[in-house]
């Protein structure tokens, strides 16, 4: 009977992988898109559930275009922070990137694509997605779906600039 139980405890946790886990997302600033663009490839081939719980500004914005819409959700406190890419210019100067705020745009999928051209496109200014809006691109999350997360890994908070020279969707200070 022991050797039964001890049997099925490790064929159990062989069992539990990544994906039981679910991606929260809150107080997240942004950062470099690199960095960005590595972490939610990673999320997406793991296949991880995400909630966006709260703020999700910059570089964060790229989970819209590398995790499948069908695993995401958003909170009705989610809002999600857009804005033109930016790079260190030789004088240590905030300038927009123009291949950089390009490749950003090419990771949305279309509806968001559509909605940054319906509100001006991407510029220097941060411009915001919440409530009805969002909840017509971003499926909303439904309380049980957020109740029931055993695991979560939270992503979010500040990120540090380390490079000056890689495109950022972020308004960190250097």
């Amino acid at each position: 009977m022991r050797a039964h139980l001890i049997a099925a405890v490790v064929s159990m946790a062989l069992t539990v992988t990544s994906a039981s886990a679910t991606v929260i997302i809150s107080d997240d600033v942004g950062g470099k898109m690199r960095d960005y663009t590595t972490h939610f490839q990673q999320v997406r081939d793991s296949g991880e559930p995400v909630v966006i719980a709260g703020t999700c500004v910059s570089a964060c914005t790229m989970v819209l275009g590398f995790v499948p819409s069908d695993r995401i959700c958003a909170t009705r406190n989610a809002v999600l922070g857009f804005h033109a890419a930016w790079m260190f210019d030789d004088s240590g100067k905030r300038v927009v990137s123009a291949s950089g705020t390009q490749d950003l745009m090419k990771t949305y999928p279309a509806p968001v694509r559509a909605w940054i051209a319906r509100h001006g496109g991407l510029t220097p200014k941060m411009m915001y997605l919440r409530g009805r809006d969002l909840a017509a691109i971003v499926a909303s999350c439904n309380s049980s779906r957020v109740t029931s997360v055993t695991r979560a890994k939270r992503f979010g908070g500040a990120h540090q600039v380390a490079d000056t020279n890689t495109p950022r969707a972020s308004f960190d200070a250097r």
